[in-house]
């Protein structure tokens, strides 16, 4: 795959999630290099979208467990807050304060703003553990791309 994941655009991409069936989601995040390409560039992007400003003293780290990978299992990323900093780490291993688990789609669908964190969590649909005060402003912490 001869695609820098940093370099697509966040607007393109929220629009491609929104436009795209779930199962044609499911299809794609189903192709291992596919969902390492799609979750590597989510998260490479993080640092970027991350208002520092916002975190203040914050000290934290956030695992993020997104299911349904091929072969079974979880692909792990962990971001972490300090400093007024955000670094991401693929499977690092840091103690959570808050830790997300969710399917690949949904999780697509959560990161794009085309899908709201109450909602999936009402249903089921992403499971946190630790931190539950602190999780539900995570989002604050991050300009979420609009198409």
């Amino acid at each position: 795959m001869g695609i820098d994941p940093a370099s697509v655009d966040p607007a393109a991409f929220v629009k491609a999630i929104a436009d795209t069936p779930d199962d044609q989601l499911a299809v794609g995040m189903a192709h291992e290099q596919v969902r390492e390409m799609v979750l590597d560039g989510i998260f490479s992007q993080m640092e970027e979208h991350f208002h520092g400003e916002r975190a203040g003293h914050t000290e934290a780290v956030i695992e993020w467990r997104i299911k349904d990978k091929p072969g079974g299992g979880a692909d792990r990323y962990q971001v972490v807050i300090t400093g007024g900093t955000c670094s991401v780490e693929k499977d690092g291993g840091h103690a959570p304060r808050v830790t997300f688990e969710l399917g690949a789609v949904d999780f697509l669908k959560l990161v794009s703003g085309n899908a709201g964190g109450p909602m999936m969590f009402m249903t089921g649909k992403l499971k946190i553990d630790g931190d539950v005060m602190f999780a539900a402003g995570v989002q604050g912490l991050f300009k979420i791309p609009t198409a």
